[in-house]
C-alpha cells in the first residue's frame, strides 16, 4: 500500500516541476487551443501551461479524500482504499500523458494535431481501456460503500447484490476494456473518441440493468 501511496504522489505532482523547467525552452507564444479539426483556434502565453499541472495536483488531492471516503465505510481490511488509491494512479497517469503530450505540441509550435505522430485520443483511451482491465480484476474485492464500485440504489440493496454486482462489474469492465484498446488500435480522431462514448454507454447500460435484475431476484 505504502509503494502505490508513493507512486500517486510521485504522479500527482510530477508535471508541475517538468513544466516549470520545461518554461524555460518554450517559445513566448504557444498553441493554447484546438479546434475539431485538430488545427489551432488561439494562441496563448507559454505560462498558460501551468494550468494543467495546477488541475492534476487538485484531481489528485480529490482522488484522496475518496479513497478516504471509501476506507471509512470498510468494516475491515484496506481492499477499498487500495482500489481508490489504484483508480488515482491511472487517472493521474493520464494527466502526466497528456502534459507530455501538449508540451511536446508547445515546444514545436504545433498548428495541425494530426501531423503529430501520437493521436491524443489514441493515447488517452488506450490507457482508460487498460485501466478498466485493472480495477475490472480488482472490484470483487470491493466492501460495500457509497464512493466506488459498479454503484446503483439495485446494487447496494444488501450484500448479496452488492457481491453478485461487482463480480458481473468484473466482467464487463474487462470486455469493455479490451474492446476500447482494439477501437483504438483501428481507430483515431474523433473516431476514437466515439468509439469510447458508445462503449461507454452500453457498459452502464449493461451494468445497470444487471442490478436492476439482481435486486429483483434477491
Amino acid at each position: 500500500m505504502e509503494k502505490q501511496r508513493r507512486i500517486f504522489y510521485i504522479l500527482m505532482f510530477l508535471p508541475l516541476p517538468v513544466t516549470l523547467i520545461s518554461l524555460v525552452f518554450l517559445p513566448d507564444q504557444i498553441p493554447a487551443h484546438y479546434g475539431s479539426d485538430n488545427q489551432v483556434t488561439r494562441w496563448g502565453s507559454k505560462y498558460e501551461t501551468l494550468i494543467f499541472p495546477v488541475v492534476t495536483i487538485i484531481f489528485g488531492l480529490f482522488m484522496l479524500e475518496i479513497s478516504k471516503f471509501s476506507a471509512n465505510q470498510e468494516k475491515a481490511g484496506e481492499d477499498n482504499e487500495k482500489v481508490s488509491i489504484t483508480a488515482g494512479i491511472f487517472s493521474l497517469l493520464i494527466f502526466n500523458a497528456m502534459t507530455g503530450y501538449f508540451l511536446y505540441t508547445d515546444f514545436n509550435k504545433i498548428e495541425d494535431l494530426s501531423s503529430v505522430p501520437i493521436d491524443i485520443y489514441q493515447l488517452i483511451f488506450v490507457l482508460l481501456g487498460i485501466f478498466m482491465i485493472v480495477i475490472g480484476n480488482m472490484m470483487p474485492k470491493l466492501q460495500m460503500n457509497s464512493a466506488i464500485g459498479l454503484r446503483t440504489h439495485w446494487s447496494m440493496k444488501n450484500e448479496i447484490t452488492w457481491e453478485k454486482s461487482q463480480r458481473f462489474g468484473r466482467t464487463s469492465s474487462i470486455i469493455a476494456g479490451i474492446l476500447l484498446i482494439l477501437a483504438c488500435c483501428f481507430t483515431k480522431g474523433f473516431a476514437c473518441f466515439m468509439w469510447f462514448i458508445g462503449v461507454l454507454i452500453l457498459y452502464l447500460l449493461i451494468n445497470v440493468f444487471y442490478t436492476y435484475k439482481v435486486a429483483k431476484k434477491y
